[in-house]
This record gives structure tokens, sequence and C-alpha cells, in this order.
């Protein structure tokens, strides 16, 4: 085979490598892989984010929350291939050349928007609205975990409060929380909206009552909370007072409040208490075994092995440990709360945008 034979053939296969790949489309197969480590990626940093702030509030520094709003990742593939050559017969030297190029280019742009202004207002400093406390109670949360986080009070039976202003639950407050949950899990407990006046009330109702534990259990909410039959339709409301004897009054916290709550639960060096830094909490008082924090966040100076979520703040590192599955469920619900307490709220345009290279 001659010399000229042999180029043209690499040439052309060299060419058509080049064009298949160039040709070859990539946007289908990148879904898969954008897809799972966008939201994997965006999911830890979300838990890393909270678990920071509840940190920050425990040390009564300001929380800051930055949102991811969009991710635009785009893709470049380039090639090119130059042919040049000049033949002669003969004792004449053969002149030729190959050249080739190609360059794969990935480039995100991520936006990120700080929660600020009405957003933050609403998100951190609104309470929850009532209906959506029952709401998850209904879809099947543990109804004693769920008040104890999110409310202050029920009908003038009021919570623990943590924080500068530490202060035991009343004993009352406790017994309701932990009857609603046997009511619930009963299946004693509903809830209904209808739309009333122009507006929607929401109405809870507890049936049942045939099964003698069950009737022991709802006496005792009728009891703590001031009700009276029937019970079929008593109505929920936002408020510290009832306004009768047909109506639950429920002061919820707002996320704010229920982060500050979280905060207690941190397990924060000796040191830094005594050195002034931070206030003691839950954990660093009498009553801790008989009133535990909804989760437990250690703390140390080496980085923990294995961590649900972990963070390094100052001089010191704080985790929520994988095994704990206790503290991983109370953490996915406070999140979930986040969720609920952003509804409705508009988006704002994006003010940060990096691109990412």
């Amino acid at each position: 085979m001659s010399l000229h034979t042999r180029l043209s053939r690499c040439l052309v296969v060299a060419a058509s490598l080049l064009l298949v790949q160039g040709c070859t489309s990539i946007g289908p197969k990148s879904i898969p892989r954008d897809r799972i480590e966008y939201s994997t990626v965006m999911g830890d940093s979300w838990k890393e984010q909270t678990l920071l702030n509840i940190v920050r509030l425990r040390y009564v520094d300001a929380p800051v929350f930055l949102d991811v709003s969009s991710v635009i990742s785009s893709y470049t593939v380039e090639g090119q291939v130059d042919l040049r050559g000049n033949f002669f017969g003969g004792s004449t030297p053969n002149n030729q050349s190959l050249g080739g190029y190609g360059r794969y280019t990935d480039k995100p742009t991520i936006s990120y928007t700080p929660l600020t202004g009405e957003k933050f207002s609403r998100s951190l400093l609104q309470p929850i609205p009532p209906v959506a406390v029952f709401s998850m109670i209904q879809a099947g949360y543990p109804a004693d975990f769920i008040l104890r986080a999110t409310v202050r009070g029920m009908n003038g039976r009021y919570n623990r409060a943590t924080g500068v202003n530490h202060r035991p639950a009343e004993p009352e407050f406790e017994a309701l929380a932990e009857a609603m949950r046997r009511i619930q899990l009963s299946q004693g407990l509903g809830m209904r909206i209808e739309r009333r006046d122009g507006q929607d009330v929401t109405l809870l109702f507890f049936h049942g009552a045939s099964d003698p534990a069950l009737q022991a259990d709802i006496a005792t909410v009728v009891r703590l909370l001031g009700v009276t039959p029937p019970l079929d339709e008593i109505t929920l409301t936002y408020g510290a007072i009832p306004r009768n004897s047909k109506e639950i009054a429920v002061q919820t916290r707002s996320m704010l409040e229920i982060l500050i709550e979280f905060a207690d639960g941190i397990d924060v060096p000796a040191d830094h208490i005594a050195r002034g830094r931070t206030y003691p909490g839950t954990l660093q008082s009498a009553a801790a075994a008989e009133n535990p924090p909804l989760a437990l966040i250690h703390s140390g100076t080496e980085r923990p092995a294995q961590a649900y979520a972990q963070v390094r703040y100052r001089d010191a590192w704080y985790w929520i440990d994988d095994t704990d599955l206790r503290s991983k469920r109370a953490f996915t619900f406070m999140m979930m709360f986040f969720s609920l307490a952003e509804t409705g709220v508009s988006p704002q345009t994006p003010v940060i945008t990096v691109g990412a290279n």
C-alpha cells in the first residue's frame, strides 16, 4: 500500500471520529446524571445550611438563608479536522499534515436568592397556620411530636419554652399531647374544611368512642381543652383563648421559634457556656432525661466519621449522628415545616448568579 493511500485512510478515519463525536447529542444522556447529582448536592446543602443556622441561633447569631433558585447547565462539544497534503511521484519527497481539534465544555449557571424582606418575614417570623399542623397529624405524622415542636399552647395549656426564657411544659400539655397521639393511633381524630360566609373553616371531630380506651383518651382531651359535646364540629382557630366551648384556639410557633427549639438540643462544649459564648440548654438541665430535646445535635473538635448532617462553626464541628433515627426523623419533619411556612410566598428575582466552571 502506497504512502498516499495510507495517509488518505488515516485522514478519513480521523475526520469520521471527530464528526461522530460532534454530531452525537449529549442532552438526553445528561438528564439521569445531572438530575440525581444536582438533587443530591442541593439536598445535602439544604440540610447543612439549616443545621448551621440552628447552631448560629444557639450562639445568639443571626440566621442567614440563601436559596438555590435555578440551575442551568449547558454543554458544548466542538470538533475540527485539518487536512493538507502534497504528493509527488518518483523520488520527490511527499509533504503531508494531519491536524485535529476537540473540546468539551460543561458550564452550569447557578442562581442564589437571599431570604430577605417579605419572604423572610413570612417564612421565619409568621406562625405556622393551625390547619397545617393538624393536616400533618391527619397525614400520619406523630401527634405528640408535631404538637411539641410547633405549638406554644392550646386553649391555655402551654408547651415548654426554650432559649433565654426557658420554662418547662405544663403537665397538662404533656398529657394532652400523649392523649392526642393515642387517639391518632386509634383513628379517632378527624378534620374537614368547609366554606362558610366566604371563608374556609377548619373543623375537628372525634369519633369511635365505643372503644373504652379511646373513650378515656377523648375524655382527657375534652377535659384539658374545656370543650363540650357534641364533638363532631369543633372549630380550629389561631389564638390564645377560645371564644366558646366549641373552639380550640392554637398558638402555633413560627419557623424561627422551631429552629430555636432545635438549637436548645445542641450538646455544646461546656467551656462555651462557662465563657458566656452561649446559654445552658435542655441537655444541661437536671430534667434532661424526663424532657429530652426534639433532636440531639453533637459537638466536638474532630470531624465526625458518620453524620446525617454536619457543619463547622467557628472552632467546633456540629452534627446529627447518622444512626440516631429519632433525631434524623425530627430534623426531616422540621425541614418539611419550613416548606409549609413558605407556601404562598411569591418567588423573588435571583440577585446572585454565579457561573460555576
